[in-house]
């Protein structure tokens, strides 16, 4: 069996940068979105193929980053 493994940039087709108030933060696209969330369910009954496990990998990987780069820009933003 051959396990790929899916890295967070083959996913920055699907990075959106949105507007929110006066703020620009950075965003999963609606698909993205609604992939990763059925990928966390499948997860929960333990259904996911090695494939959707790396892909959900890259997916959280990539969240935790803009999760961090949103919290610089915020406090970034605070700060002026």
């Amino acid at each position: 069996m051959v396990t790929t493994l899916n890295k967070p940039s083959s996913l920055i087709h699907e990075i959106q940068l949105e507007k929110d108030g006066n703020w620009n933060l950075f965003k999963f696209s609606e698909s993205l979105q609604l992939r990763m969330e059925s990928f966390l369910e499948k997860k929960k009954a333990d259904q996911l193929t090695s494939g959707e496990i790396a892909e959900l990998d890259a997916i959280g990987e990539l969240d935790r980053i803009f999760t961090h780069i949103n919290a610089m820009l915020a406090a970034q933003n605070a700060n002026q």
